[in-house]
């Protein structure tokens, strides 16, 4: 007999693709008769990413929904007959037992397949304020897994639907500490934090060029105006590979440039967060459910053009369970991100409310239970 399939479709971005892939490594755990695949998009990440993480998968043509320049979405409608029959080949060929879309523009197909399939749908939505595809898909599918307990509050959801709020679906060991192999990879080498506290500043795999200019800024600033740096406090910069060099040679003319470590990138930063005191970052979804999920604290400068301003409600969300401080890039002034940073760690109290308040919204171990959840359908389809 046939292992029963999973198809998990979801990318463009790794807040889409990595949920999927640490689902996928949390059924392998849970049911290893359970064979997963995937189907992604050409132009995002999981076309580079999916090659080398051991599962079978399918690429579709898929384009970018232009919500500001909505003239450019004629390669939109221009490519959908070769979406729908690149979507017709995957059940073809994978012919899935279970549905899961993660997010992106290819979880829409996906979830669409499902419902003309019959086969049973399941979403998991990352962030406080539902993405498009979730309020279109969310009346007619079995289950959906909030990483938001906000986000049940901005959804219609059909009467047969399981809604449950059990976090975001991190890798296995992201609690500050190392742990079992996520998706197909192995143990990632250790990054050597600087002793004391230490703020980790970062904006994702490429960096964030509005945030490093902001932070930039403040140490120039704090070096101009001669501010005393805080005693045991080192800054761990992820600057993004094509902005580090840049980065490193301008802070190296600051006179407290041996307390400033600018990388370009640190390997599944995730399951290293121990060396972390206070991070200084955007507010993807998948960023704040690490950070939660190892109890540190955050000031969060939400990405000004995500979609739909979802990671301003992201930041909000978790400044108002006390987990972090928010600023909105726009409306930033010199020196007020390293102001406020340096306030925090030198504060005990507040930091250890912070770090509480963080560890509270943590679910290291949301992957295993949506993965739990997830597989009642099988069962119940095969009884």
């Amino acid at each position: 007999m046939a292992s029963p399939r999973i198809l998990l479709a979801g990318g463009g971005t790794g807040g889409h693709l990595y949920p999927a892939l640490n689902l996928a490594a949390a059924f392998g755990r849970l049911a290893p008769e359970v064979e997963c695949v995937f189907l992604g998009g050409r132009r995002g990440l999981e076309a580079r990413v999916l090659p080398d993480a051991g599962f079978e998968f399918r690429l579709l043509p898929l384009q970018p929904l232009y919500r500001q320049r909505p003239w450019r979405n004629w390669r939109l409608f221009a490519s959908a007959p070769t979406v729908i029959a690149g979507v017709r080949r995957a059940f073809r060929d994978f012919d899935p037992r279970l549905v899961v879309g993660t997010g992106g523009y290819v979880a829409g197909p996906a979830l669409a397949g499902a419902r003309l399939h019959g086969v049973p749908a399941v979403i998991q939505e990352q962030n406080a304020a539902p993405g498009l595809v979730t309020r279109l898909f969310a009346p007619g599918v079995d289950q959906i897994h909030l990483g938001y307990p906000e986000a049940e509050a901005r959804l219609r959801v059909g009467g047969r639907t399981r809604l449950s709020a059990l976090g975001n679906p991190v890798a296995p060991g992201s609690d500050g500490g190392s742990g079992p192999d996520g998706a197909g990879g192995s143990a990632p080498a250790r990054f050597d934090w600087p002793r004391g506290r230490n703020l980790l500043v970062f904006g994702g795999s490429q960096g964030a060029l509005g945030l490093n200019r902001a932070f930039l800024r403040d140490l120039e600033w704090a070096a101009r105006h001669a501010a005393a740096w805080p005693d045991g406090v080192s800054v761990v910069w992820i600057a993004g590979p094509a902005h580090a060099a840049e980065i490193s040679a301008r802070t190296a003319e600051l006179p407290f440039a041996d307390r400033v470590r600018v990388v370009p990138y640190i390997d599944d930063l995730g399951r290293q967060l121990g060396g972390v005191t206070l991070a200084l970052c955007r507010s993807g979804a998948m960023s704040l459910a690490e950070l939660c999920a190892a109890g540190r604290p955050a000031v969060l400068v939400p990405l000004p053009t995500s979609a739909g301003g979802h990671q301003l409600t992201n930041a909000r969300a978790l400044a108002e369970a006390g987990a972090a401080e928010v600023r909105e890039e726009g409306e930033l002034e010199a020196g007020e991100l390293w102001s406020l940073c340096r306030a925090i760690l030198t504060d005990d109290a507040r930091l250890a409310r912070m770090a509480e308040a963080a560890a509270g919204r943590g679910r290291p171990d949301a992957a295993l239970d949506i993965a739990r959840e997830i597989l009642t359908l099988l069962d119940r389809r095969a009884a």
